[in-house]
Parts: structure tokens; sequence; C-alpha cells
């Protein structure tokens, strides 16, 4: 019985994967007994959300004035915004990547990269053969700043100087192979 309740597990989390619909959350699926409830963990109190359990089409993650912002990623290959606004006002401003899901980065990875729009197909194909440092090319002069990548019910902050997004359109995207296509959006700097 647990066989099948694996495979069927498997086949339900691939198709998901494949899904361009947000995952929907199970009502009547009661948890397998070996499963272990995820530990919770509080972000910054300086952090604001980027929205709390928005659609992968919503709003931007705002700037909030107070320098820092939070990106949900899912199993799904959802970041739950498609824009992250970076204040000019700011010394330094942090994004933290939140993966709400429950596989491991070696299956469901995911990181924030960020570079300038110009240069995302060439870090993406840089980035690809480069699994020991996260998908991202060591010291690759492209990438403005960038996360570890992270699995499921882990997360991991990238900091910036918003003056190096002056001059240019700028966009952020998971680079674990495959999922960039999805898993991009906008880097604004606003006002």
């Amino acid at each position: 019985m647990k066989a099948y309740l694996a495979l069927i597990s498997a086949a339900v989390i691939g198709l998901a994967a494949c899904s361009q619909e947000p995952a929907k959350p199970a009502e009547n699926a009661a948890p397998a007994a070996s499963e272990a409830a995820p530990a919770e963990t509080a972000a910054p109190a300086d952090a604001a959300p980027a929205s709390e359990a928005a659609p992968a089409d919503s709003a931007a993650a705002p700037a909030a004035g107070n320098c820092a912002t939070t990106v949900e990623a899912n199993d799904a290959m959802q970041f739950n915004t498609k824009e992250i606004q970076v204040s000019k006002a700011c010394k330094e401003f942090t994004v933290t990547l939140k993966h709400t899901g429950t596989q491991p980065k070696e299956s469901m990875g995911h990181n924030i990269v960020i570079g300038k729009a110009e240069d995302m197909d060439g870090i993406f194909k840089d980035g690809a053969g480069a699994a020991a440092t996260d998908y991202v090319k060591a010291d690759d002069a492209r990438v403005v700043a960038h996360t570890k990548l992270v699995g499921g019910g882990e997360e991991a902050s990238l900091t910036l100087d918003p003056a190096k997004l002056a001059g240019g359109e700028y966009k952020f995207a998971c680079t674990f192979p495959g999922h960039g296509a999805l898993m991009n959006g906008k880097v604004t700097l606003v006002d």
C-alpha cells in the first residue's frame, strides 16, 4: 500500500510541477505517519513579505521603505511575485528567498539571481553546468547579486547596493536548470 501511495504522490507532484496553474491545497489528504511537520521560520522583523500566499502573477514585492522584502518559491516552480521594487533611498537592500515547498534542493532547488535583462540568457547558460556553485558561474561579473540554492522549508538572503541597479533593465530568476522560463521577474528601482 505504501508503494502505491508513493507512486500516486510522485505522479501528482510531477504533474503539478509541469502545470501553469498555482498549486491548490489538498483539503482531505491526510499526511503519512512518517512525515514530520516542517518547522516554520519567522521572517526577520524588518522584512516585508512580497505578499501573503499570492499567486505567481501578483503585484510587485514593494520596497516598503524598509529596504527588505521576501519572495516565496514553491514546488510548482513559481515565485509569488513578478516584480521586486528596490528603493533608491536604501543604502543596502535585502531580498529573502523562502522556499515554501517540501522537495529537496537536489530535485527542486531554487535561488534568486539578479542581473541585467540582456545578460540573463548568458547567466543561465553558464550557470547550467555549475551545480557546485548553486547554478551560478563562479565570479560571474554579470550577476549583481544572488542567493544560495535552497530546498523545501529553507531560506536564504542576498543584499545589494541599489546604486548597482541604475541605468538599465534588471531581472531576477531562478537558475536551477529548467526553472528560469517560469521563475523570473523584473527588478525595479523606485523613489
